[in-house]
């Protein structure tokens, strides 16, 4: 990734952490268009788990379930560390919400997915 790339990716992350999702798809959008493939499609796969999330905190439980399983797919292909985000984590994270988001009527879990950097612990 160039400089220029890199700040928008990392910017992304950051909205992303601070559950700010639609900022973290445009931020994230800006390297999406510039990147080649496979790079593109991990790309495409944090924005729409992005927007996953939006869709469920705006109450659109049928959007939030067909985009997150759409992003579950592309981000499979990942590898364990794409960008220094710990994609492993993510996943499961990630898993665990909609699982838990989709399944239980009534309001979403408080807590977020977040993204953990390779060199972040829990």
């Amino acid at each position: 990734m160039t400089p220029g790339l890199r700040d928008h990716f990392k910017d992304g992350v950051d909205l992303f952490n601070a559950g700010r999702f639609f900022e973290c798809h445009e931020a994230w959008e800006q390297v999406w268009l510039r990147s080649p493939e496979p790079e593109k499609t991990t790309i495409q796969g944090l924005i729409q788990a992005a927007v996953a999330i939006l869709h469920m905190e705006r109450g659109n439980r049928a959007g939030a379930a067909s985009l997150g399983a759409k992003a579950m797919e592309k981000l499979a292909r990942a590898p364990a560390d794409f960008g220094g985000i710990d994609m492993d984590h993510l996943r499961g994270t990630l898993g665990r919400f909609f699982s838990a988001a989709l399944d239980t009527p009534g309001p979403i879990p408080p807590n977020r997915p977040r993204i953990r950097m390779v060199a972040e612990t829990d």
